[in-house]
């Protein structure tokens, strides 16, 4: 079983669900002024990135700890 799609598709399912849930409120945090910075961004997509990674990571060994996936 390939694996690369899988954890691509896991990634991108994950980047968006916080990207959905955490978007609204830094904007309302940091205000309009600031959100709309390079470096506000910038921080705020790096932070996705590496959660995203790191939760794709987790379910990935999750998944062959229970005998589901193979890799």
């Amino acid at each position: 079983m390939n694996i690369l799609p899988i954890a691509i598709a896991l990634f991108l399912i994950i980047a968006f669900l916080f990207w959905k849930l955490t978007n609204g409120h830094f904007k309302k945090e940091y205000g309009s002024t600031l959100w709309n910075q390079w470096g506000t961004r910038l921080f705020y997509w790096q932070g996705v990135i590496y959660t995203s990674t790191g939760i794709t990571i987790f379910i990935l060994f999750i998944l062959k700890w229970t005998g589901i996936l193979t890799f």
